[in-house]
């Protein structure tokens, strides 16, 4: 099963690395919205979820999920297009640490904290041509990869799963679509009428979403959540070398430090009460 984990781990991050072909033409936060809709297509013909009874307060549940899931991918799209692929997502983790640490007394908490802290500072606080909006974005990120963890313990804990992720993704797409499709209409209309921008907007929501989401749900069943926090830590290195060999992104010295030390931190702080992926 960790097989498997690792397969949904290189597909979120080649979708990733699609993503930011993308840019060349057209916005970050467009291609947010376009793998948003791409993975809601996919999870609701899989998944059928209108079959399951539907209370008002269970759909605006996932509609909050859905939301905070693709405004955390629209800032992680704004960051990789202005850092690279390996050091957005090893900042990102700085959400998780915290939530997993949140009231929390035990020293290795402490600890993992203080190691995300400064794997941070390797990552951005020793490399000044680095990009301080990336990195601004990176953290955002972080902050609303907090609340997805949280909204999605309540979904999780009402057994609802990825029926209420397909439903999520889908409201999010109709509710932000003005907003995030306003900006690139604004920019530059003419990419919705070139395929390719479907086509791989499509290929984004697939690689990034519907796979990783699939494969995590396997693995959970089969392994528990506290193995599961371990494996998470194999997610910035995964990212750090899709970005070197998709996107030849070669890291530095400091960002390797810094990648460690934030992966040492998810081992350190990885209990039972574990995040869900975000499928970044």
């Amino acid at each position: 099963m960790p097989l498997f984990f690792i397969v949904g781990a290189i597909s979120q991050y080649l979708g990733a690395a699609v993503g930011v072909f993308l840019f060349e033409t057209t916005e970050p936060s467009t291609v947010a919205w376009l793998r948003a809709t791409g993975a809601a297509v996919v999870l609701l013909a899989w998944r059928r979820p209108w079959r399951r009874a539907w209370t008002v307060r269970t759909v605006l549940v996932a509609a909050g999920f859905g939301v905070v899931t693709v405004l955390m991918n629209v800032a992680f799209y704004e960051a990789i297009d202005r850092i690279p692929l390996g050091t957005a997502v090893a900042i990102e983790f700085t959400g998780p640490v915290v939530v997993a640490t949140l009231g929390s007394r035990r020293r290795r908490d402490l600890a993992g904290v203080a190691l995300v802290a400064a794997g941070v500072y390797l990552l951005a606080g020793v490399q000044p041509d680095l990009s301080w909006a990336g990195v601004g974005f990176a953290l955002t990120a972080a902050g609303l990869w907090a609340g997805y963890i949280l909204l999605g313990k309540r979904v999780a804990d009402a057994g609802e799963g990825i029926d209420s992720l397909a439903v999520g993704m889908a409201a999010a797409s109709v509710a932000l679509a003005p907003v995030l499709l306003g900006i690139q209409i604004a920019t530059d209309a003419t990419v919705f009428v070139d395929a390719k921008t479907w086509l791989l907007g499509a290929g984004v929501g697939v690689l990034s979403s519907a796979i990783p989401y699939a494969l995590d749900q396997r693995v959970l069943t089969s392994i528990g959540r506290q193995r599961f926090a371990l494996l998470l830590a194999l997610l910035p290195a995964t990212a750090a070398v899709v970005g070197a060999v998709v996107l030849a992104q070669r890291p530095s010295a400091a960002e390797l430090g810094g990648i460690a030390l934030v992966m040492l931190a998810l081992i350190v702080t990885a209990k039972k009460s574990t995040a869900l992926s975000p499928g970044s």
